[in-house]
């Protein structure tokens, strides 16, 4: 599942209403009702402030609010925008400035969808992936060899410590742990160990690996 690293808000317009939507990372369904709670404050002289939300380790909760719009229109494309990009534990609130012209059904869904879209377009968003952090031992013939093996997995070096030996640093999802070991012992005709093996939870974002 994708998630939510760095927040943002983004506003469009649309026939004179002024949409402005904010996103942000919550881990459960009370921190998400605080976020729409204190935008609804920051933003208490506006007609609406509808909400989406998406919780658990494979987004199985989920709820929306329309705050007074037309029932379909706001909360529910506001989900189908978050569901659709794959994230989980994220909340959207977008507050609307009416704009004294009434823009039907389906421009409305549109807005809210474009709003949200823009927000999560200002976001910093990565995949939330659950593995390892492995640090290998090897001689200075087995570093290329196992550096090599990470490339061809797309697996990031997060460390490199040069002594008498080598240590190389690598992030590893849970189900990949199992086969690169074997690879690398193989590739290195087994003149490596493996030092560390530490369980984490990471994400890969486009500027690099997280540690969350």
């Amino acid at each position: 599942m994708k998630i939510i690293l760095k927040g943002a808000s983004a506003e469009i317009t649309e026939k004179k209403s002024r949409f402005i939507a904010s996103v942000q990372s919550v881990r459960s369904q009370e921190e998400a009702d605080d976020f729409i709670l204190r935008t609804k404050k920051q933003y208490w002289d506006a007609r609406h402030n509808c909400s989406a939300m998406v919780l658990g380790e494979r987004g199985e909760f989920s709820r929306s609010s329309d705050d007074g719009e037309p029932s379909g229109t706001a909360g529910r494309p506001m989900l189908s925008v978050l569901t659709g990009e794959g994230l989980t534990d994220v909340c959207a609130v977008v507050t609307r400035y009416f704009g004294g012209v009434l823009l039907g059904t389906g421009g409305l869904v549109r807005a809210y969808s474009s709003a949200v879209q823009a927000a999560l377009a200002a976001c910093s968003i990565g995949v939330r992936t659950d593995g390892f952090r492995l640090r290998i031992r090897t001689d200075y013939n087995g570093d290329g060899k196992i550096r090599y093996l990470l490339a061809q997995r797309q697996l990031p070096v997060t460390d490199t410590v040069y002594t008498d030996a080598v240590e190389v640093e690598t992030l590893v999802p849970d189900e990949v742990l199992p086969i690169l070991k074997t690879e690398i012992m193989d590739r290195t005709n087994a003149r490596c160990s493996f030092v560390k093996e530490e369980t984490v939870r990471y994400a890969i974002t486009r500027d690099g690996p997280v540690l969350l």
